[in-house]
Parts: structure tokens; C-alpha cells; sequence
């Protein structure tokens, strides 16, 4: 039962793609993401890169194989991903999306997400994209201090972040996020408290929270090291955290996910696909897609990705069909794991199939018992203090404690790969 469960669920259809446009001004000094930096110049939106870049994008979206029988529904969510998108003139963001819905349709109540930066766009570029059919901006403020957006090679200022603000609450777009990054270097309790007060007060729908990653590679990779000043010790990041936490959620914002805070209704539709481990597209520069049970990621060198796409259309290079993988279902059951143990909603123990879901139970039993994960029933209700044979005689569902939980989500996510 556990097979056909997940099987099931990695042979669906993709609703949902992802479309990477890596134009930058500039990269961040904590990004390791394949960008393109195009400078500060208002000129070089009309750039021939950007358009190149597009038409190549086109040419892949069309190659794609969309081999599914009978022909799958239209795409329920795009999201455009950088990068900052917003730097790329709204006629060739038009063109990318006539060409997902040439290719695939995309459904007329689909979520379409597009991130912006401030400093990139003004009212009248909102409009057009929102024309287009755009619903979803995710704005990269980051932080609300001068000083640590300096530190970080952001290219807008704390300025430009409020009337990016004002933009987008007098648009008329209701379903917009916030992006910020706690454990920055040299960001004390003060400032992220600032930052956490300002970005509630700007009132957006969603907020993401994400904690900073110290990539090889990168210029905070070669500056600093994790857990040593002027970064914070791996404890003071957890109280950034646990504070990010309680404040969000007294101030109204669902936390539904480990980064991910929300107002009731507003939850990322897009990225829910991805809790659910659900296959989904990826085009573009260094994007990765899940189709027909396999992962793969298309080339981060802009030379490279030019002859991926062209081998594409050669039918030189095609990635596994429905007809030749193997299923590996151990993967496919950590990855379900992994991917539900993120959320809010936690995993669900009856898909994993009587067998396995009784020994992920057993295996974290010792865990609920010391509050970091939680038992639910069917119908989301917490029954962690229920006595134990009652308890596990209704025990539907697991999920990580918030904050704890949340916090040691690496380590107790591992745990469940052992009864795997």
C-alpha cells in the first residue's frame, strides 16, 4: 500500500513549473544561485543578454516533453524565480508565459508568482505585469537596516524597500510576501525585531523567514565562518528564530511551514507542491525539475545551458521518460518524509503504509515524549497528551513542534530515514 501510495503520487502530472531568470544588478555576497549581473544602468533592461537569454528559454519550454496520456490539466502555478525577474522588460516576461501556456495551458485561476526587488520596479511596470496575469509578488527586502543590506551587496537600500512597499499595497495585489534573513553578520536581537515589526506593519499576506546559509564559494563563504562572530552563535540563531516564530504567529500569520508564515487563505500554492513532493517543471539557467519520478537539474553556465537547450530540440538530449525508470521507492519514501516533516501539516503516516508508518511511529515515539514532535489525528487535532494506547490507537499524523521541532529539523528528519 505504501508503494502504490507513492507511486501514485510521483507518476502525476506536473501542475505547477518553475521558470529561472538570473538577472541580477549585482550578486549578493550569500548567493550562491547561477545569476547573471547586469549592472545598475536603467539601460541594460533592454540588454540583447536578457532577450537572448528569453528566446533560448522559449525554445526549451517548447522542446520539453509533455508525453502524459490522456493530456493533463493546465498548469495550476508558475513562479518566476531569479535572479530578480522585475529587472526583465514585462514584454518578455509576456513571452515566457505565452509559451507555458502554448505549451502546457495554464489554468485561469492559476497562482502566478513573480520575485521583485526594490529598486526594480515602480507602478506603472506593476500594472503591466499584473496585466499579464501576474497575482503573486515575493519582494527580497531581507533586512530593514541600511547598514546590514550594505553588508550583504544588496543593491536597494531601506528607502527603496518602503516605496516598493507603498507600491504594492496601492496596486491593488493583495497576495504579496516578504522575504527576510535572520543571522546576518552583524545583526543583533534589536535589529531583527525591527525588521520582524516593520514587515508586519507593511501588512503583507505572507512572510518568509530564512535563516542564513553559508555557501561555499560565495563572498561570506571566504569572510566568514559558521557560529563565529560577527555571525551569530548557532543558540543566538536559534532565539532569532524561536522569536521570528512567536511574534509572527501573535501577530496573525499562520506558520505553516519551517521558512514560511501566512494570513489565513494565503498559504504559497506553488511551493506547496513541493511539500507534497509533487512533480513539477523547471526551466531555465540551473533549474531543476520532477518528472515521471526523476530529478534533474539543467546546466548553471550560460554556455552550457545554450547547448542543453539545443541538443534539447535535436532530441541529443531527453531526459528519462515513463518508460525507462527504475522506481527507487526508498527515495521516494525519504523524500516524502523529509518534504512532509517541513510543514505544519506533518506526515502522514497512512500513506507510508501500515508497516512502515507503525515503525516511523515507534521510531519517534521518544520524541513526543519530550515535546519536540507531535502525534495528530485524523483531522489535524494535537493528541500528544492523550494516554499512550489511545494515542496510538488514533495517531494519524506526525509533525515537528514549533519552534523545537523546527528548530532540530535536520536532526529528527534523519531519524525517520532509519525506519526507512
Amino acid at each position: 500500500s505504501a508503494a502504490a501510495s507513492l507511486i501514485h503520487l510521483h507518476a502525476l502530472p506536473p501542475s505547477s513549473a518553475y521558470v529561472h531568470l538570473p538577472f541580477c544588478r549585482k550578486r549578493c555576497h550569500y548567493c550562491d544561485f547561477p545569476v547573471i549581473a547586469i549592472g545598475s544602468s536603467s539601460r541594460n533592461a533592454d540588454s540583447p543578454r536578457i532577450s537572448d537569454y528569453v528566446e533560448t528559454l522559449c525554445r526549451e519550454i517548447d522542446a520539453t516533453d509533455s508525453d502524459f496520456n490522456p493530456r493533463p490539466p493546465p498548469l495550476e502555478t508558475v513562479f518566476l524565480g531569479g535572479g530578480t525577474p522585475s529587472l526583465v522588460p514585462p514584454r518578455l516576461v509576456s513571452k515566457v508565459l505565452d509559451a507555458l501556456s502554448s505549451k502546457f495551458g495554464v489554468s485561469g485561476d492559476a497562482e502566478i508568482s513573480i520575485e521583485m526587488d526594490p529598486g526594480t520596479f515602480d507602478s506603472s511596470k506593476l500594472k503591466e505585469l499584473t496585466n499579464l496575469g501576474i497575482n503573486r509578488v515575493s519582494l527580497g527586502v531581507q533586512a530593514f537596516q541600511d547598514e546590514l543590506l550594505k553588508a550583504c551587496g544588496r543593491s536597494h537600500g531601506v528607502s527603496q524597500v518602503h516605496e516598493a512597499i507603498q507600491t504594492l499595497n496601492s496596486s491593488g495585489i493583495q497576495n504579496w510576501s516578504v522575504d527576510l534573513i535572520s543571522s546576518l553578520p552583524h545583526q543583533n536581537p534589536a535589529m531583527w525585531e525591527e525588521s520582524l515589526n516593520l514587515a508586519v506593519a507593511a501588512q503583507p499576506t505572507h512572510i518568509s523567514v530564512y535563516d542564513l546559509q553559508v555557501e561555499k564559494g560565495t563572498k561570506f563563504g571566504l569572510l566568514y565562518t559558521p557560529g563565529e562572530f560577527p555571525l551569530p552563535s548557532e543558540n543566538q540563531s536559534a532565539e532569532l528564530y524561536r522569536k521570528a516564530s512567536e511574534f509572527l504567529k501573535d501577530s496573525g500569520y499562520e506558520h505553516y511551514e519551517i521558512s514560511s508564515y501566512c494570513k489565513k487563505g494565503y498559504r504559497c500554492k506553488h511551493n506547496g507542491n513541493y511539500w507534497k513532493n509533487r512533480p513539477f517543471y523547471g526551466f531555465g539557467l540551473g533549474s531543476a525539475s520532477y518528472v515521471h519520478g526523476v530529478r534533474f537539474s539543467r546546466p548553471r553556465k550560460l554556455g552550457d545551458y545554450v547547448q542543453y537547450v539545443n541538443a534539447l530540440e535535436q532530441e541529443q538530449e531527453r531526459p528519462s521518460s515513463k518508460d525507462d525508470i527504475i522506481i527507487d521507492l526508498k527515495e521516494l519514501a525519504t523524500d516524502f518524509v523529509m518534504l512532509s516533516l517541513r510543514t505544519s501539516d506533518g506526515l502522514d503516516l497512512k500513506a507510508m503504509g501500515e508497516g512502515l508508518g507503525k515503525s516511523i511511529y515507534e521510531i519517534y515515539r521518544p520524541y513526543v515524549e519530550t515535546g519536540y514532535v507531535l502525534c495528530l489525528d485524523d483531522d489535524g487535532t494535537d493528541i500528544s497528551a492523550m494516554d499512550e494506547l489511545e494515542r496510538n490507537r488514533k495517531v494519524g499524523y506526525l509533525r515537528l513542534s514549533d519552534p523545537d521541532g523546527f528548530l532540530l529539523s535536520n536532526e529528527l528528519i534523519s531519524i525517520g530515514f532509519g525506519a526507512i
